[in-house]
């Protein structure tokens, strides 16, 4: 989507250059403390139609006087004039405060900058992040809302002085409001002063109570000055356009109001009215409302609206609600909510979530995507703090029947009992197939009777979906995963290589079984996997897929439940093989002869096997994330900050900021990174100007890539993807010719001979697609190394379905032949229940693990809405772990050795430990003594001196 920096946006300038200095107090009056009253009442009001409880004093309040009971004490209006009201008799045009209690008005004002204001200085510290709540409202000529805002005036010893930005609200005569924000400081200035303002010159601000405090928002809710219900209200103002087009503006086009459209044809789903997003002349062009100020960082919101399209004989087309979002040092991100095909014919219901990680000074929601000329009507928008899902139970599965095939008549021994042939052909029995179970089913069901040699021959096939049925509808249980195994043959005829397809039909939608390509004259061993959530009414089960005319031949066909933890005994014996080693500590020093018998206690604190994930530049704001991350990891890829339409996003336009700020972030915290990734192959991935560019320059434009990321990144990258997913794209190949992709390779290592360059590519372990099954990717790396690239590493993305251990294995050894170490690059599993993802997720770790070729492990993402897939997360959006998060720690924490015991009468303490590092504790009778060591790969038995 093209983006201009340029689109005018309605609202308030958030950073002012030049302000009127105030008259701010001396600081020996701020270390006075506050005079509060009633500091243990609590009261009732009625806001907003909700009784609320108010607190009239806050322990870690660092605000004096913050409830006014003190007059206008440690407070000072700036460049204005303010007063203090209190008791019945006292407020203002029928005003009452809150708590019944004291409010600040502040008037005469000239500016919209001139509020009250209070120097913090000495209450602050760095680091600390600090919750900002004040209960606002205005008085004055005014019709509908304005903003409030809360600043911070920042004055540093060389006399640079800067403003930053907390919260803002829409805050009308008819009620009080909560202006809410948090602001943590990196460094301390000389001076820190908190204010709040905004509304228009001649609107007085009305002001009941503030708060500033260090404890968590979330825990002290109850405890403030509450003005509106809590988490459940939209924060969209006016979201049905009751009044009118109030609080919405174009966003590069017109907006207009409507009570019907098309001669009465469209009408509001709900309430009186509706608007329009027209005269669009660009695809980002639409309706839209700033809600800066109404958001909170790291808390997620749910955004539901309802939507349709007009006009430009568009029968459907795309909408998408986005968020515009701009931080504090004025960098722009748009962060995509929802998307759906909305029709001319029906208001359809768009939902999606989001959640900020930073304190942005802007934000504006909007929608988007038709075609220009076609209008976006909107009959209502919310945006509501997201209910937190409830946890999901484990599922119940009685009976699975592990190992049991569900195929009815799968050896043929009833002839063609059970089975139908999909479509207008022909079945028969024919006999000379294999025997023996294909390999992927042997080893997840151990020794079994051989098959019959009976086989399905499928013939008179005048479509490719052509072939065996059964139903299987009744057979299945929900939340098990079946793997799926049969052995095929094609007839003579066929033109060039066949894909063979097992299907099923869940309720009419497609799910693939596994796939295998055809091109010989063999029986071709074809393995695959599914679960099914949801309850299904109808489930067949077809293999479909060579061409029209050729004959089809069906052996084995074999789908049964798989029994994961009995493979997961096996995968244990093989991780203490290959990732452990025996280890001898020898003690030595004028001590030892006395030390038989002494305790040692022996703890690794880490393992050395690289578990990593996906960050992203927006993710390092959060830090909740960053805990959890550099905790739990110990190697990074980035997301997009180093693809190249990130940092050229246009021609000679670079942005290498975000991925910088990336690397610092790592760096200190020994974080080793994969760049991911120099190119990719895909043509759709690939910026416009890219594309756009003749031979000559596309060449030129790839040299220029190599030269300045590999340059200006040299030694800080341990991998590269060089050029990602080959084996599904070919756009520089297709225009630069075939030694393009060597000459990627042997140009990136000239220029970073450190570097570890990977080929990488997805559904390579699965079965689920013959243009990346390992044998095409042997291929595909054998020729690149043919045309003398430097092929240092194999990736294997890993976007995985209801994986089976077998199968990932079975990818995994014939691509460890290659010699070369194998990364799963971009892990992630989804299922709706958590139970079911953490299950998935311990299969592919302890497969990879557990393998002798793999090397390292980066998980793509872990936090919920910052991962590619739903339903794939470890973390929810607000900083809970969920089952799958918790195995990952389990797993985590079963690969760290801990032992324990005497020192033997040699003066040896033996024990076999996972590689990594390791921290020693010897007791002795008149001292405790703690060394370091590392236990690295080896086969023979690690020897380490201690010195006593």
């Amino acid at each position: 989507m093209k983006r201009f920096s340029t689109c005018c946006f309605t609202g308030r300038a958030i950073f002012k250059t030049h302000r009127t200095p105030g008259h701010l107090q001396e600081s020996s009056d701020i270390m006075e403390n506050p005079q509060t009253s009633n500091a243990n009442n609590y009261d009732s009001e009625k806001v907003n139609g909700n009784m609320i409880n108010t607190q009239s004093g806050i322990a870690d309040n660092i605000i004096l006087n913050h409830d006014f009971s003190g007059g206008l004490h440690s407070w000072h209006p700036n460049c204005c004039n303010g007063y203090v009201v209190s008791g019945p008799s006292g407020y203002l045009e029928g005003v009452s405060s809150i708590s019944g209690g004291s409010y600040a008005v502040i008037t005469n004002r000239k500016e919209c900058w001139q509020g009250l204001e209070q120097d913090i200085t000495p209450r602050v510290l760095p680091g600390s992040t600090y919750n900002v709540s004040a209960c606002v409202r205005v008085l004055g000529p005014l019709q509908g809302s304005t903003g409030v805002q809360v600043t911070l005036k920042l004055e540093y010893p060389d006399s640079t002085t800067s403003y930053l930005f907390i919260g803002r609200a829409p805050v009308s005569k008819e009620q009080w409001e909560k202006v809410e924000g948090t602001f943590t400081l990196t460094t301390m200035p000389s001076r820190v002063v908190f204010y709040l303002e905004g509304p228009s010159p001649g609107v007085d601000l009305l002001i009941d109570s503030v708060v500033v405090s260090t404890s968590s928002l979330k825990e002290h809710k109850s405890a403030y000055p509450r003005c509106l219900t809590d988490g459940d209200e939209n924060i969209i103002l006016n979201p049905r356009f009751e009044d009118g087009l109030n609080n919405w503006s174009g966003r590069g086009c017109k907006i207009l109001l409507h009570d019907s459209m098309g001669d009465g044809k469209i009408m509001p789903l709900s309430g009186k009215f509706f608007a329009s997003a027209t005269e669009r002349t660009q695809s980002w062009n639409g309706i839209q409302q700033e809600i800066t100020g109404r958001v909170q960082r790291k808390l997620a919101y749910e955004v539901t609206t309802m939507v349709r399209i007009f006009g430009n004989n568009v029968s459907s087309a795309d909408v998408r609600v986005t968020l515009w979002v701009q931080s504090q040092n004025l960098r722009e991100q748009y962060i995509s909510i929802a998307n759906l095909q909305a029709s001319d014919k029906d208001w359809v219901q768009l939902q999606g979530k989001f959640l900020l990680n930073g304190n942005p000074s802007r934000v504006v929601i909007y929608l988007e995507g038709p075609p220009p000329g076609t209008d976006i009507l909107v009959n209502s928008l919310v945006v509501k703090h997201a209910t937190k899902a409830p946890p999901s139970p484990p599922p119940v599965i009685e009976n699975p029947a592990f190992g049991v095939n569900i195929v009815e008549n799968s050896n043929l021994t009833d002839g063609l009992n059970g089975w139908f042939s999909l479509g207008n052909c022909t079945l028969s029995v024919g006999t000379g197939s294999p025997h023996l179970l294909p390999p992927m089913a042997r080893d997840s069901l151990g020794p079994h009777e051989p098959l019959s040699g009976r086989y399905i021959l499928v013939s008179n096939r005048t479509q490719t979906w052509m072939g065996p049925a059964q139903m299987i509808t009744d057979k299945l249980k929900l939340y098990l995963t079946y793997q799926v195994s049969a052995w095929v043959h094609i007839g003579p005829g066929a033109t060039g290589p066949q894909n063979v397809n097992i299907a099923l039909s869940v309720d009419n939608q497609w799910v693939n079984g596994g796939q295998v390509e055809v091109n010989d004259d063999r029986w071709h061993e074809m393995a695959g996997s599914f679960r099914i959530e949801k309850q299904p009414s109808k489930v067949m089960v077809y293999i479909q897929g060579p061409s029209s005319g050729v004959n089809l031949m069906v052996a084995g066909l074999q789908i049964f439940p798989v029994d994961r933890k009995a493979r997961f005994k096996h995968l244990k014996k093989q991780t203490d093989k290959i990732r452990k080693r025996d280890v001898i500590l020898k003690f030595a020093g004028s001590d030892v002869g006395n030390l038989f018998g002494t305790f040692v206690k022996v703890r690794q604190t880490q393992n050395s096997f690289p578990f990593g994930s996906c960050i992203n530049r927006t993710n390092i704001d959060n830090e909740d994330f960053v805990d959890f991350f550099v905790k739990n990891f110990n190697w990074a890829v980035f997301g997009n900050e180093l693809k190249w339409p990130w940092t050229e996003p246009q021609q000679g336009n670079f942005n290498y900021k975000d991925a910088d700020e990336m690397l610092d972030l790592c760096k200190s915290h020994n974080i080793e990174i994969r760049g991911h990734c120099i190119f990719w192959e895909v043509e759709y991935t690939i910026q416009s100007w890219v594309r756009s560019l003749n031979k000559n320059d596309l060449m030129t434009a790839v040299q220029s890539r190599l030269n300045g990321l590999l340059t200006r990144y040299k030694g800080k990258f341990r991998h590269y993807d060089v050029n990602n997913e080959m084996l599904h794209g070919s756009f520089y190949q297709d225009r630069l010719g075939k030694d393009t992709r060597s000459y990627m390779f042997k140009t990136a290592h000239q220029l970073d001979t450190d570097a570890i360059l990977f080929v990488n590519d997805y559904h390579v372990e699965d079965g689920d697609d013959t243009r990346s099954s390992p044998e095409k990717y042997i291929e595909h790396i054998l020729d690149l190394q043919e045309q003398g690239a430097p092929v240092g590493g194999i990736g294997i993305q890993g976007h995985i379905d209801s994986p089976v251990g077998p199968i990932v294995s079975n990818a995994l050894d014939k691509l460890g032949i290659l010699g070369l170490p194998i990364w799963f690059t971009e892990l992630d599993v989804s299922s709706i229940n958590e139970h079911v993802r953490a299950d998935d997720l311990e299969v592919m770790l302890r497969e990879g693990f557990a393998h002798p070729s793999v090397e390292g492990i980066m998980l793509w993402g872990f936090w919920e809405l910052f991962m590619s897939r739903d339903n794939a997360h470890l973390v929810d959006a607000e900083g809970s772990i969920n089952e799958a998060g918790k195995r990952y720690l389990s797993l985590k924490n079963e690969w760290l050795t801990h032992a324990h015991g005497h020192i033997d009468d040699e003066g040896e303490f033996k024990f076999r430990g996972f590689h990594g590092a390791y921290e020693i504790e010897v007791v002795t009778l008149t001292k405790k003594i703690s060394k370091t060591f590392v236990v690295d790969k080896g086969e023979s038995p690690l020897v380490v001196t201690i010195n006593l």
